[in-house]
Order: C-alpha cells, then sequence, then structure tokens
C-alpha cells in the first residue's frame, strides 16, 4: 500500500511578506503619480517666467539698436554738416589765399620799381662823379635829404626804455625805410648805441647784403632790448674804430632820443681824429642821425645835447640830421 505525502500549509509570515511587498510596490505607485503633476507644473512656471525675461531683453536690445540708429543718423547729419562748412571754409581760403598772391606779386612788381629807382639813383652819382668829377654835388643825390652813394652801412640804434616803450614801432619802420633806399650794398652791420651787436656772431666783420639778411634785421629788431645807457658814442667809436677803411664808402645812421653824455666837443673830437678826411676833403664815414620825438612833449636838456651832438656830427662828417615831430 503506497502512501502519500500529506501537503503543508502555508506559514504566516510568508503571507505577510507578500502583503507587504504588493503594499510597498502600490505605495511607489501611488507617490509617484502624485508627484509628476506637481514637478511638470513647476517646470512650466520656471520656463514661461524664462521665456518672458528672455522676450524682456529681445525688446531692451531692440529698443537700444533704435537709439544707436538715431545716434548713428545724427552723428551722419551732424558729418554732412561739417563737411559742408569745411568746403564752404576751404572755398573763402582759396579766394584769400588768390587775392593775397595777386596783392603779393603787385607787392614784389612795386618792390622791385622802388629798388630799380633807388639803384638809379646810386649808381647815377657814381657816374656823375666819373663825368664832372669828384667836387661835383648835386641835389638829386640826396633821398629824403640823405645821401644814398655808400656801398657799406651800419645801424647804431638806442635800445633804451624810453625807445623801446614810446617810439620802437617807428625805429623799425625807419630802418626798413634805410634800407630800402640801398638796393645794392657790399655789408651791413647792426650795433646798439652801446657797442652791442645785433647778430654777435658776425662781430667785427661785415654782413653780406642779402634779402634774406634784410628780413632777418627786420624780425629781430621787432624783440631786440640789449642794455643801452641812452648815450650813442660807445656805438659810434666801436663802429668807426672797427670799420673805418679809407677804400671803403661808409654810412652810419644813429637812431635816438636823448645824450645822457655831457661833453659834446670830445665825442666830436674824438671822432675827427678817426674819421679823418681826404685829399678832396671828403670823410669816408658819413654820419647820419635820426631823433624820435619820444620827449618832445616834456623837453629836457639830455634831448637837447642829443639834437646839438647828432647835429654837428652830421656836419663835420658829411651826413644828414633829421628830428621827427610826430609818431606816425
Amino acid at each position: 500500500m503506497i502512501r502519500r505525502r500529506g501537503i503543508e500549509e502555508f506559514s504566516v509570515s510568508f503571507l505577510d511578506v507578500i502583503c507587504c511587498g504588493f503594499g510597498a510596490i502600490i505605495l511607489l505607485l501611488m507617490v509617484t503619480k502624485t508627484l509628476e503633476p506637481i514637478v511638470l507644473e513647476d517646470s512650466n512656471l520656471d520656463l514661461s517666467e524664462q521665456i518672458a525675461a528672455r522676450e524682456q531683453a529681445v525688446f531692451e536690445i531692440r529698443g537700444q539698436i533704435e537709439e544707436l540708429r538715431q545716434q548713428i543718423a545724427d552723428e551722419n547729419a551732424q558729418l554732412q554738416l561739417s563737411l559742408t562748412q569745411q568746403a564752404d571754409t576751404q572755398q573763402q581760403l582759396s579766394d584769400i589765399l588768390g587775392r593775397f598772391k595777386t596783392m603779393t606779386e603787385a607787392s614784389k612788381n612795386i618792390s622791385t620799381e622802388n629798388m630799380q629807382l633807388a639803384s638809379a639813383r646810386q649808381s647815377l652819382t657814381d657816374e656823375m662823379e666819373q663825368l664832372l668829377g669828384l667836387d661835383f654835388r648835386r641835389s638829386s643825390e640826396l633821398v629824403g635829404g640823405i645821401s644814398v652813394d655808400s656801398e657799406y652801412i651800419i645801424f647804431i640804434i638806442d635800445t633804451s626804455g624810453s625807445m623801446q616803450s614810446a617810439a620802437w614801432g617807428q625805429v623799425v619802420q625807419k630802418v626798413s625805410e634805410t634800407l630800402s633806399i640801398y638796393p645794392q650794398i657790399k655789408g651791413i652791420q647792426v650795433m646798439n648805441d652801446m657797442g652791442d651787436y645785433m647778430f654777435p656772431v658776425y662781430r667785427q666783420r661785415w654782413i653780406d647784403d642779402t634779402p634774406a639778411l634784410r628780413n632777418s634785421i627786420i624780425t629781430t629788431l621787432q624783440n631786440w632790448a640789449p642794455f643801452s645807457n641812452s648815450s650813442p658814442v660807445e656805438g659810434i667809436r666801436e663802429a668807426i674804430a672797427t670799420y673805418y677803411d679809407p677804400n671803403k664808402r661808409i654810412s652810419i645812421y644813429v637812431f635816438g632820443d636823448d645824450y645822457t653824455g655831457n661833453s659834446i666837443e670830445q665825442v666830436v673830437g674824438a671822432v675827427d681824429q678817426v674819421n679823418r678826411a681826404d685829399e678832396t676833403g671828403r670823410r669816408r664815414v658819413r654820419i647820419h642821425a635820426i631823433g624820435f620825438p619820444v620827449y618832445l612833449d616834456q623837453p629836457n636838456a639830455r634831448i637837447y645835447r642829443f639834437a646839438a651832438l647828432m647835429r654837428e656830427l652830421a656836419y663835420r662828417n658829411d651826413g644828414t640830421f633829421v628830428g621827427l615831430t610826430e609818431y606816425q
């Protein structure tokens, strides 16, 4: 007889495990389904805010672009206006330069004619001497009362404060006018009344006459102000002692307004010793003088001494003294 095994019953603990497993799975499903809509809703909210922020940024950028476009348009308009004004200015400048060129050419023609006229006056003296002899004198050899037959000229200019403050513009003008009546000379020199040279590099030697040199003299003279004691004696002595030459025709031009020295006879005698006359009675160095009216409205002994000294020196040394009565 066959005996069968009996069927064992499940224990209670096994059933509990099974139930707990199913319960856990169900709980996970419930939790997952409950949280999913919340997460999606939060994600959608975040994206909307980002989109709104970026749209706002795009609007701001568009606004900035529009402002930049307007600024560029304004600057282009301003640039166009500036270019138009520049073109007008260039046209005006071209017109002015054209007129200046015309005036310069006319001035050059006048200057050339004046130089030719002065040259004719100067050369005529030599020709008349050859034809009529050394003793011949004629009134036409004078320009403004001053002889222009010299080959070398020396300016001796009072650079004192009174001359600088009251008469310097007229001094520059008279130097320029004096140079203009000598179109062709062999040498020039400029010093102040103390014997100080305008161009120390040319001290005790002649400067060759050129148009550039004449321009340099006028330019330098405008601001030239070395020390001065308002006495032309030192300058005259330096000029005669250094440059006297019996074979040269030299003219000295003294520009001043007063004389602070005391003795006129002593100065005249000293000049006579150096600047002696030749066999014809003619002195090789002429002394001309121009007195400026600085103290004309308040005369004093110094201006009287200057006038007396210059008049006597000019008379003894074949020159001319000119006293100016007013400023020009």
